[in-house]
């Protein structure tokens, strides 16, 4: 990134490789909308270039990038209210209909869309730090420099995210059992 900062863009390219799949990742984690994090990645990776001169090279780039993200997100929400999730456990199911592990399999899906229902009910902040953590590996220290905040506040943010997701999740899968 500090060649792309003096002028030298081609290895913009090389930054695209390498880092468009976990942005995309984690833009589709925070939005549920897949063409919309398409959308975002793109709008990521022009501010890149055209804000590179904050580029410090002091901290990891990757932190610099989120930061990006993040604020790429927050300019989206305030375009476009979030309308909600798509669902797409009946895509699964059909899928796999007539498979010999049908059920198991289908049983499986159902459980990972409890766990994306609980984990899109969770606040903004929350789901932010666990998809950063978990989904997007990123270190806690990284994470405190890219919510501008200290480790500590991280890992207690971490902490209650889990909590909170565990109750999301126990209350959708017997609200579920409940409706059977």
């Amino acid at each position: 990134m500090l060649r792309v900062k003096a002028g030298d863009l081609d290895p913009m390219s090389l930054l695209f490789e390498r880092y468009h799949r976990p942005l995309l990742g984690f833009l589709f984690r925070m939005t549920g909308q897949r063409d919309v994090s398409e959308d975002l990645v793109q709008n990521v990776f022009y501010r890149m270039l055209k804000y590179r001169h904050t580029f410090t090279g002091k901290g990891e780039f990757r932190a610099w990038m989120y930061q990006m993200a993040r604020n790429a997100l927050a300019d989206h929400a305030k375009q476009i209210r979030r309308a909600g999730y798509p669902k797409d456990v009946a895509d699964v199911a059909e899928k796999l209909a007539g498979g010999p592990e049908a059920d198991a399999a289908l049983a499986q899906a159902q459980e990972l869309d409890a766990l994306q229902e609980a984990l899109n009910a969770l606040p903004d902040e929350y789901r932010e730090v666990l998809v950063l953590s978990r989904f997007q590996e990123l270190k806690y220290e990284e994470i405190a420099r890219v919510l501008q905040t200290t480790e500590g506040a991280v890992k207690v943010r971490v902490h209650r995210a889990l909590n909170k997701l565990r109750s999301l999740f126990l209350e959708i899968e017997n609200g579920k059992a409940h409706n059977l």
